[in-house]
């Protein structure tokens, strides 16, 4: 193991893989290489902190990714185009499980209930801003961007379950045909 990134990298797996409450602390462990002994003096709060830190490096990753460029883009239609990039970068084109979405539906949603609230609410309001900048009204933006939001979380979905990732690929194609 390389340090904390790696080890945050690799419990992100071990979550979209077995979710919150099927990711022992063996399974764990295994994946990380690490102990329960390392893996409590990293992370003392037990495996609720691990769930934590990786939400917030998936926080941390989108907000310099996505959420800032969209709102701070002086070109906002190119922030548009760059965000669906970067999505299709972050899903592996809709061949890893988005974890705030699979926390989101989980019994743990609770307990993480404002990272996932934060999660889709800035993402929305990013792309909302970013499309009324580009000319769209208000109210037509707002429900455009949750449209786009939805139907990519609805692709990693179905691109799982029917083991296609040409699904996602076709539904990013198609939304960012919509968004310009």
């Amino acid at each position: 193991m390389t340090g904390r990134a790696e080890t945050l990298q690799r419990l992100a797996e071990v979550f979209r893989e077995h979710g919150y409450e099927g990711a022992s602390l063996a399974t764990i462990s295994r994946a990380t290489g690490l102990g329960k002994g390392s893996l409590y003096n990293l992370f003392p709060g037990g495996k609720a902190e691990m769930a934590a830190c990786v939400l917030a490096e998936i926080d941390e990753w989108f907000e310099a990714n996505l959420y800032a460029p969209l709102r701070e883009a002086k070109q906002p239609a190119e922030a548009v185009s760059v965000m669906f990039d970067a999505v299709e970068t972050y899903f592996r084109s809709g061949r890893r499980v988005c974890l705030v979405g699979v926390v989101a539906l989980g019994s743990e949603r609770d307990r993480f209930g404002e990272a996932v609230r934060s999660y889709f609410a800035r993402w929305v309001a990013a792309l909302a801003g970013a499309l009324e900048r580009s000319g769209r009204d208000i109210a037509g933006s707002t429900a455009l961007a949750e449209e786009i939001v939805a139907q990519i979380q609805g692709a990693i979905v179905l691109a799982r379950a029917l083991d296609d990732p040409a699904v996602f690929t076709r539904t990013i194609t198609a939304l960012r045909a919509r968004a310009a």
